[in-house]
């Protein structure tokens, strides 16, 4: 303490500013003192760097310059890290940004959407404005790609014919895909299955077969129907699964008449995964006119009656009156037939108009001819309905063409326990259950074979002792054993004696441990006592200093000591 106190009258005689401060009240002092620490806290901060974290990283060049634009509009800092991979803001800024930047439609991934039809220009052509169309549905179909967790980056180029006219001339539309995937990641086929169906639906008239995909390796990810296998995931595990369904089926109900593996089956489906639509138009024989339905009924009906109409050339000629009746020739024939009393004799003739005329004779051989000019027309056309039939008739896809099965029973054991052969009235039986399970058809052309054979993979008749597997391996185990006891036998006798007689350490007399715990004790105060006459040494070389370079403080510090002893 006295020591403290002489060191702090040192130096406040030495610096009077402290004498001065030591004037000025506590409370002022303190906060005096809090607030330069407040200011050289500020300062440090102020000067010091904002932290920066990442913004976006792995950034397109296109989408790069279009952010930086816009963060300089924003007035926002940044920068790039060493590798110019990332793009750095401060890290209290980081979220307001995205969300800014995010209202602006960046980053757009590297490529260009529908906002690309946003800015129309006026006086645009068509086919400027097909094109800018085309671009932006590639852009938003990549965008959508790229949602994927495996995939990194994708382009998509469309090709979009022209429309026509002339259906003849009309072309489909076709697409490529091109993908980046991330290292170490690679896409299944349901994955490409349903990136070529996302692009076929987004484009009208376009097609899965004529959609194409390939990863940055150069790889075709798809493959068009009809080439290769001829048949793609879907439709392969389709087949698999009705095969399966088959053969399952079939195991049913067959395991528990003749026992759980006494039984195998296989099956083989051919299924026609072809697409068919098919349009008929029928057309019935001809029905009942009192049954068909009438389409139009036209009647026309025309009747004359009177005198002759006039006939001959138009001329002076015809313009006469006409000649005077004359009576007609009478038949010799008719004269000289047989006639009952008062009954008169007919003869009928055809008028040159087309009426008919009738001469009536009265009395002996007399005949009088009377004409009476007369037209009757009737007309009548009726047309039926036709009795026709269209039918359009879509097939659908992955009907089942023909099932080919082919069932192994086993020997079943009789009552003696030996395995015998089954009777020919119950593998029909059996046979019969099995068409059922399959759905057999005959005129589908299924082919169902049971057999009726003893499998190889029964138990060995041979004892367990005698089997020559066995005693191979009851061999080997004992050598091994045997060679375990040899090495324990060693190890007791040889080697665990040697190691006790070279590794354990030697006893020690109690006396000499004793005179050794004693030199050591004694060794220690001796050190102990060098090391406080070195320290005495120390106090007393840095006191003379002291008195060297201030005689006046350790005067001081004297009289300090004199007047507490004085006292």
């Amino acid at each position: 303490m006295n020591q403290q106190a002489t060191l702090t009258s040192s130096l406040m005689a030495r610096f009077p500013v402290l004498e001065r401060l030591r004037a000025i009240p506590k409370p002022a002092l303190i906060g005096a003192i809090a607030a330069v620490a407040a200011l050289v806290v500020a300062a440090t901060m102020w000067s010091r760097d904002p932290n920066y974290k990442v913004l976006f990283s792995n950034l397109d060049d296109r989408d790069g310059g279009a952010i930086v634009a816009s963060l300089n509009q924003m007035n926002v800092p940044y920068r790039f890290n060493d590798g110019g991979t990332a793009l750095l803001v401060p890290q209290e800024k980081v979220y307001d940004t995205r969300l800014q930047l995010a209202a602006q439609g960046l980053p757009r991934g590297g490529s260009v959407g529908f906002e690309l039809l946003d800015n129309n220009r006026f006086g645009a052509s068509q086919f400027t404005e097909q094109i800018n169309y085309q671009r932006a549905l590639e852009g938003e179909l990549a965008r959508s790609i790229e949602s994927v967790n495996t995939v990194q980056h994708a382009r998509v180029h469309l090709a979009i014919p022209r429309q026509t006219l002339f259906v003849r001339d009309r072309q489909a539309p076709t697409a490529s895909v091109l993908l980046n995937l991330y290292p170490g990641r690679s896409l299944g086929d349901g994955q490409v299955s349903s990136i070529a169906w996302l692009v076929a639906s987004s484009v009208p008239e376009l097609t899965v077969n004529n959609v194409s995909i390939v990863d940055q390796n150069g790889r075709l990810l798809s493959q068009p129907a009809g080439e290769g296998r001829g048949m793609d995931a879907d439709q392969l595990r389709y087949m698999r699964e009705t095969e399966q369904r088959t053969v399952e089926r079939i195991l049913s109900i067959l395991n528990p008449l003749v026992g759980p593996g006494n039984v195998h089956a296989q099956a083989s489906a051919d299924m026609d995964f072809s697409r068919r639509e098919e349009t008929q138009e029928t057309y019935r024989p001809n029905q009942d006119p009192g049954q068909a339905a009438v389409r139009s009924k036209q009647t026309s009906d025309a009747q004359q009656n009177g005198g002759a109409s006039a006939q001959g050339v138009p001329g002076a000629l015809t313009n006469q009156p006409p000649a005077g009746p004359t009576a007609p020739i009478v038949n010799p024939q008719q004269l000289q037939q047989p006639q009952r009393p008062g009954q008169p004799g007919q003869q009928q003739g055809q008028g040159a108009n087309g009426a008919n005329g009738a001469n009536t004779a009265n009395g002996a051989g007399t005949t009088t001819q009377t004409q009476g000019p007369s037209s009757v027309r009737n007309d009548a056309t009726t047309n039926y309905e036709l009795d026709r039939t269209i039918s359009h008739i879509k097939q659908p896809v992955g009907n089942l063409k023909r099932i080919s099965v082919a069932v192994v029973i086993n020997y079943l054991p009789n009552k003696e326990g030996e395995p015998k052969a089954m009777e020919a009235d119950e593998l029909n039986k059996l046979t019969t259950l099995v068409k059922e399970a399959m759905g057999y058809s005959e005129a589908r052309g299924d082919s169902l074979n049971v057999v009726n054979s003893q499998f190889n993979d029964v138990e060995p008749t041979v004892p367990m002792w005698k089997d020559p597997d066995n005693i191979a391996m009851a061999k080997t185990a004992l050598g091994w054993l045997l060679i375990a006891i040899a090495a324990l036998w060693v190890w007791r006798s040889l080697l665990r004696p040697m190691f006790d007689r070279y590794m354990r350490p030697p006893e020690i007399d109690p006396e000499v441990a004793e005179l050794e715990r004693q030199e050591a004790l004694r060794e220690a105060q001796d050190v102990a006592r060098a090391k406080e006459m070195d320290r005495f040494e120390e106090n007393m070389r840095r006191a003379r200093e002291m008195a060297t370079k201030d005689p006046r403080a350790v005067a001081m510090v004297l009289r300090t000591w004199m007047s507490k002893d004085g006292k």
